[in-house]
């Protein structure tokens, strides 16, 4: 998992998935205690060119080309896009189909409303402790601007929450 999702890495590890989580240097202790019994720093190992086949790439930051992430897929695995530039949600819409018909790998962007029956699960797996939320750091609502600043310098290994008081509210 490129980018990976803190929620996708513990729901794919409920299911028995072995999960490589692919990210910078300074989060592999936060992927490893959420589960991923692999972590690679993208800036010191290739992971579509480690010889390593995926059965599954859930690509989060979409800003390699599709190509590379086809190498890296195992025969019949899937490449899906669920963030990125739009450079690379139009590759996989325009060259994902051929790729998927020509080669047997399926590579997409996953554009999906969430339904009751998925929603019901998350909650399940939220309240069974299978899933459970990283957060990173709190900001009150009057830090707005330096969560922001956190949250762009890329080093938030979990979510940025802005709190609200109540009487904030009445503002």
């Amino acid at each position: 998992m490129r980018g990976a999702s803190k929620k996708a890495v513990q729901i794919a590890k409920s299911f028995g998935a072995e999960v490589t989580g692919v990210d910078s240097a300074g989060k592999p202790d936060m992927l490893r205690s959420i589960g991923a019994d692999r972590v690679i720093d993208y800036a010191q190992e290739d992971f579509t060119r480690n010889g390593r086949g995926y059965d599954l790439i859930l690509d989060g930051v979409a800003n390699r080309s599709i190509f590379d992430c086809k190498r890296a897929l195992s025969p019949g695995g899937r490449c899906v896009i669920v963030g990125g530039t739009g450079a690379a949600v139009l590759q996989a819409i325009v060259l994902g189909p051929w790729i998927s018909l020509t080669t047997g790998k399926k590579i997409g962007i996953l554009m999906h409303r969430p339904n009751r029956p998925d929603l019901n699960l998350l909650t399940e797996f939220i309240g069974a402790g299978k899933v459970t939320p990283v957060v990173d750091r709190c900001y009150p609502l009057s830090e707005v601007a330096e969560a922001l600043r956190y949250f762009g310098q890329g080093l938030a290994q979990g979510k940025v929450v802005i709190t609200v008081k109540q009487e904030e509210l009445s503002k």
